[in-house]
């Protein structure tokens, strides 16, 4: 058993989730900088309609995104369980298989991208000048997507592996040239909104060097030879159906947005739009650690089931949890007590008081069920570390789909509650799915314990 297999089975819970997570919540911060810092620049120099334009843009990143975990996930779960069974050569494929995948999504995403442009943006509710600036974004992001996809893909795979340092260093580079080149672009050069998007792929293509190095370079505990790189359906199949949960989270957030971004402008207009966008960042910049503690979870998770160690399992979780809550309290408190300055990083107050007139109030509905939220996001994760594509998979829709959704479409009709009832939709989501998740992940515990019985009687006998 090599260094990083001895760790992750052996060493005690707290400390190994501490490890692995740190880097991983450090290079989601930092990963979430990308957007904050375009947002920050374009909001202080161009102003509110810009960044309405980006508030288009994400959901599309977002998918772009997703198509990358769809891929990295899914690979990093069946690594991860490969290893805890000391299978290695099949651990060493479905790498090999990802890195291609990810490469054919990265190259065909940019050429669709490019060819519906249009389409595409109007889709998300981009109009007149709102649509000019999106446009003049995303023409430069879609040209970044085989960097964005390879670099997200095997970033998973690094995970996967226990090498959570390195992760975080691949995105740590990113951001930190981008927040160096975002000014020099929008300022220096006077570029505007393209400025901010030439710096952000421009980061994307370093941070991709990074990475690419790291397994040309064999310090990667995957080895890969060239037949680890030829196409295998059954292993496809299997990268597809664990990581489709992540998949179909990125993609419900997108439809949704379609929902959402309609459904503002036309209670609130173009300002509406602008407002909800600044949410949006400062909602991402939150979440973001938590994805971080997931990411050092699900190596854990996965090894440890693969190797029949669900006591080591259960107690991941619910440190995981612990964690997250803890966070998630915080978090809430400081936005419902300072609203109005956390917005006013990304745009001025002064000028802009339309904006911030649907922005507090939003703000502070639309986080207030965050507190509870711990269990559903970590129950959908472990689903899929453990290779249970299908309740992850509806846990993963609960929120954002099956319940927000219908929600969204209700509630601002509902005695004309408008731009209110769409802030609510978000709590009253939160509430429900962590209701519902914490009796299937109840469950999955009781599972686990009598497993663990079962070997210690098999043990006995034997």
């Amino acid at each position: 058993m090599n260094k990083q297999n001895q760790m992750l089975g052996n060493e005690p819970i707290n400390k190994l989730l501490f490890k692995l997570a740190t880097p991983a919540i450090i290079g989601m911060m930092v990963n979430a900088l990308y957007n904050l810092v375009d947002t920050f620049f374009v909001g202080r120099v161009i102003g509110k309609y810009a960044i309405a334009g980006l508030t288009v843009a994400f959901p599309i990143q977002m998918i772009i995104m997703a198509m990358a975990q769809l891929i990295g996930i899914g690979a990093a779960s069946v690594i991860s369980r490969n290893l805890g069974s000391n299978n290695l050569e099949k651990a060493n494929h479905v790498a090999g298989i990802a890195i291609v995948l990810a490469a054919l999504v990265g190259i065909s995403s940019c050429i669709l991208g490019l060819m519906f442009i249009d389409p595409i943006l109007k889709l998300f509710a981009a109009s007149g000048i709102v649509l000019e600036y999106a446009k003049a974004y995303m023409g430069i992001i879609f040209v970044g997507n085989i960097f964005v996809t390879f670099t997200v893909s095997t970033n998973s795979l690094v995970r996967a592996e226990g090498n959570a340092k390195v992760a975080m260093i691949t995105m740590v580079i990113g951001t930190a040239l981008n927040i160096a080149l975002d000014p020099l672009f929008i300022y220096v050069f006077d570029m505007g909104i393209k400025g901010a998007a030439y710096a952000t792929v421009i980061s994307q293509g370093v941070s991709f060097i990074y990475i690419l190095s790291y397994f040309l370079r064999g310090k990667s505990t995957i080895k890969l030879a060239m037949h680890h790189f030829k196409l295998r359906m059954d292993y496809i199949i299997e990268i597809v159906t664990v990581g489709f949960p992540s998949f179909a989270r990125q993609v419900a957030g997108s439809v949704m947005a379609v929902i959402i971004n309609t459904s503002l402008v036309h209670f609130g207009g173009d300002v509406a739009l602008s407002a909800y966008g600044l949410i949006n960042k400062v909602t991402m910049f939150l979440f973001m650690p938590l994805f971080g503690i997931v990411q050092g979870m699900q190596p854990i998770v996965g090894f440890n089931y693969g190797a029949e160690k669900y006591d080591r399992v259960k107690k991941v979780i619910i440190s995981s949890i612990t964690a997250m809550t803890v966070m998630l309290v915080a978090s809430w408190a400081v936005v419902q007590l300072f609203p109005t300055p956390i917005l006013s990083i990304f745009l001025p107050f002064e000028g802009n008081q339309d904006v911030f007139a649907i922005g507090v109030p939003g703000i502070k509905m639309f986080l207030f069920g965050v507190p509870v939220i711990a269990i559903q996001i970590v129950s959908s994760s472990v689903y899929q570390a453990i290779g249970k594509s299908k309740p992850a998979l509806v846990l993963s829709l609960l929120r954002q789909v099956i319940l927000l959704i219908p929600l969204l479409l209700i509630l601002p009709n509902l005695f004309d509650l408008g731009l209110t009832g769409i802030w609510l939709a978000y709590p009253l989501s939160d509430i429900i799915s962590t209701t519902i998740s914490t009796f299937m992940l109840r469950k999955e515990f009781k599972s686990m314990s009598q497993k663990t019985i079962e070997l210690e009687d098999n043990l006995k006998c034997a």
